[in-house]
């Protein structure tokens, strides 16, 4: 029986996926031996191809190896004989509007590696929208010291972009170990994150079409944090960013309640054409302008977006607005908006 127990074990230590190397490489495994073809889907790793092909040993054992990449969480799936799945031998995961990924990590970032710090708590909260008429589900961090302690905490609301979901920050995006960090080294303030679910369908999302996310989040969203939260009052001690399709409900939402929120962020995004026609009262209201410490544009150099992000910075400053814009490298991916969330917390709540 312990033999038959130790060669179990060395089978399934040899089918260890992922597991990335000292050099930055991740290598993928799935034990199929009766499938023709495996490859990785690549989601979030860079290449030219949508896949990653794998190879067969005999004992049925499809591997590869790919990269270097830069340090990161990257989801993936794999695609056997054309049916896509997640990585079996893998429990970490991330999941979106419609989908589910499995994740790996490559480590060697001094943003989000896991350390050894106090941790705040990340939570899967569901709560009734009176707007939407059903259940729904938000992911709340609460800082380190949240759950024994009686003080009041600001909020930062983070929004998500399109095809993801409200865990999608808390997972691909690193944001709870990122807060977890920036707090430990005393370099952002502690708070609550609170990161809801920006898709109200599971439709795909059809740029343009009427969005009821801004309605519900001002409704529901902000009243149910404020009543079951300790949380500090007053605009000074909200703040709203988002990246992507979050980065245009920041601005819907941000803009029309401008006297709600004291710091505004934009990550890979951008106004829509007719945002400065239909918020011209907000847009030109010098009283509310007073109270924004901060209005926060960031994009890559590389985002099919980038003209458009442009137009929207022109776009508030001609209204009088003090932006603060950074182009970074690469394009529209975590990579950045990961980057952007570590520079842009430290600047709340100072």
């Amino acid at each position: 029986m312990r033999i038959l127990w130790l060669l179990t074990a060395s089978t399934l230590l040899a089918q260890n996926s992922p597991e990335t190397t000292p050099d930055s490489k991740i290598t993928f495994r799935l034990l199929a031996p009766n499938a023709d073809t495996v490859a990785v889907v690549r989601g979030d790793m860079p290449g030219a191809t949508p896949t990653f092909p794998m190879t067969k040993n005999a004992d049925g054992l499809w591997e590869t190896t790919v990269g270097p990449f830069t340090p990161g969480a990257y989801r993936y799936r794999f695609t056997v004989n054309g049916v896509t799945t997640v990585d079996p031998r893998n429990p970490a995961s991330s999941e979106s509007n419609n989908d589910i990924w499995s994740l790996a990590l490559v480590p060697g970032s001094e943003i989000f590696d896991t350390k050894q710090v106090p941790h705040g708590a990340v939570a899967a909260v569901t709560y009734y929208s009176t707007e939407l008429k059903r259940a729904r589900r938000m992911t709340v961090y609460t800082p380190p010291g949240y759950e024994s302690g009686k003080g009041k905490y600001p909020v930062f609301y983070l929004l998500h972009g399109s095809s993801d979901s409200d865990a999608s920050w808390s997972t691909v995006g690193r944001a709870g170990v990122i807060l977890d960090n920036l707090i430990a080294a005393k370099k952002a303030k502690p708070m609550i994150v609170v990161m809801p679910h920006g898709h109200t369908s599971r439709a795909p999302r059809v740029q343009g079409a009427p969005d009821d996310f801004p309605n519900e989040f001002m409704a529901d969203i902000l009243p149910y944090i404020e009543k079951n939260y300790r949380t500090q009052p007053g605009r000074a001690a909200r703040a709203i960013a988002g990246l992507s399709m979050g980065g245009g409900h920041t601005l819907a939402i941000g803009i029309p309640h401008l006297n709600q929120f004291a710091y505004l962020g934009v990550f890979s995004s951008s106004a829509r054409p007719t945002f400065e026609e239909q918020n011209a009262a907000a847009l030109d209201n010098a009283a509310w302008k007073k109270g924004l410490k901060l209005f926060w544009i960031a994009t890559g150099k590389e985002d099919a977006g980038l003209k458009r992000t442009q137009d929207s910075v022109a776009m508030f400053k001609k209204h009088g607005f003090t932006v603060e814009y950074k182009e970074s490298e690469r394009g529209h991916v975590w990579l950045n908006w990961r980057d952007y969330l570590a520079e842009f917390a430290p600047r709340l709540f100072q």
